[in-house]
């Protein structure tokens, strides 16, 4: 393929420490996890057809229901090698709790089904040190389904550190989207 373009590198290593800076606090319970939106990144449209951005996340989705991770859509990744998932909760009271880091994923895959991890795709750590999704119980706080393009597949084990994945996913951004969940229905 070759190395990318003077100006693809430039705008990545511009765009790279903000990325990292917004993943990082929000990991550090400081912010949003992928919280700030660095103006040279491409956007991801991010859907579910069990609930709309703003909307309730579905209590079958929370530990109160028990079903696992709802379905999720994107579009707008083109030109990515991956696909990268974060899904965080924010409580001004205890800082952000990151749920799930799913990483590699095929660049083709546009959906994720309920309660399932793309075939060929990692998952990391979370905030508890478990690994997968782990279903949230806080029921007034926001929760983040969060969509990355990236310009690698990352060179990451299943079950990574948090810190390590969240860093190598805020180094490798070219694309970035986002899905809220306002609270817990």
């Amino acid at each position: 393929m070759g190395s990318p373009s003077k100006p693809a590198r430039a705008r990545r290593a511009a765009v790279a420490p903000a990325v990292a800076a917004a993943v990082w606090a929000g990991a550090s319970g400081c912010g949003i996890v992928g919280g700030g939106s660095p103006a040279d990144l491409d956007v991801i449209s991010v859907s579910s057809p069990q609930f709309r951005d703003g909307d309730p996340l579905p209590h079958g989705y929370s530990c109160r229901g028990g079903i696992g991770n709802p379905p999720l859509r994107w579009s707008g990744t083109s030109g990515a090698k991956s696909v990268a998932l974060v899904v965080d909760g924010n409580d001004s009271r205890d800082g952000a709790e990151v749920h799930w880091v799913v990483y590699n994923i095929d660049p083709e895959t546009t959906e994720l089904g309920e309660n399932t991890v793309p075939r060929g795709a990692r998952q990391g750590a979370t905030t508890s040190g478990k690994v997968g999704y782990v279903l949230p119980c806080r029921a007034d706080d926001s929760y983040r389904f969060t969509v990355y393009a990236l310009d690698a597949k990352l060179d990451l084990p299943a079950g990574a550190p948090l810190s390590e994945s969240l860093e190598r996913i805020a180094e490798h951004t070219i694309a970035r989207g986002r899905l809220t969940a306002t609270n817990i229905q």
